[in-house]
């Protein structure tokens, strides 16, 4: 959306990824990144970690169970998304400010790892919402609206169809090594 401040942060998850179902029956998956900043020293000739940023990061539904169950404690990620403050009350009465990253995009990092890609599809794409509409969830549909990003069978043609059936080189009339004569040209009798 505009006018939202995006973010995109390298780090580590310092915890396992909690899940949780509001009452309204959406997924949420919480979790935190610690992102370190290192610094070469010139003078001590080593890499030196800087002040870490703790950023706190919200993620929901199909995203939120993917994470679950992808994510745990300590695997480096990429993360993007919206930055977003919140206030609150406390339990002792303060009022308090937070400043969470709601999560659009994430991944592993693959610097210092390796990771295996496992697609979650629905059939068609299509999943019903909590109204029972049916909404998109996913893949690409380009070219072919009735695939919906998962592989189906070749099409067979209808055994009526005269150009689906395979023929045999003399009835082909493409096959024959002599060209064919003109059906439009000083010969015809049309001229």
């Amino acid at each position: 959306m505009a006018g939202e401040t995006t973010l995109t942060i390298v780090g580590n998850l310092t915890a396992d990824p909690e899940i949780r179902t509001i009452g309204t029956g959406a997924t949420v998956a919480n979790f935190t990144v610690a992102s370190t900043p290192r610094v070469w020293n010139r003078q001590t000739n080593q890499y030196e970690d800087g002040q870490a940023l703790f950023m706190r990061c919200s993620a929901w539904r199909d995203l939120a169970a993917h994470i679950a169950q992808s994510l745990k404690k300590g695997v480096r990620v990429i993360v993007t998304g919206r930055l977003q403050q919140r206030s609150y009350q406390a339990q002792d009465g303060s009022n308090r400010t937070i400043v969470e990253l709601q999560v659009d995009e994430i991944g592993p990092s693959l610097r210092y790892a390796v990771a295996a890609v496992a697609k979650q599809s629905k059939p068609n794409g299509l999943q019903n919402n909590q109204q029972g509409q049916q909404s998109y969830s996913g893949g690409s549909t380009y070219g072919n609206p009735q695939q919906s990003g998962r592989q189906q069978d070749t099409p067979q043609p209808a055994a009526n169809d005269p150009f689906g059936q395979p023929q045999s080189p003399e009835q082909d009339p493409w096959a024959s090594s002599q060209p064919a004569p003109p059906a439009d040209g000083p010969d015809d009798p049309e001229f």
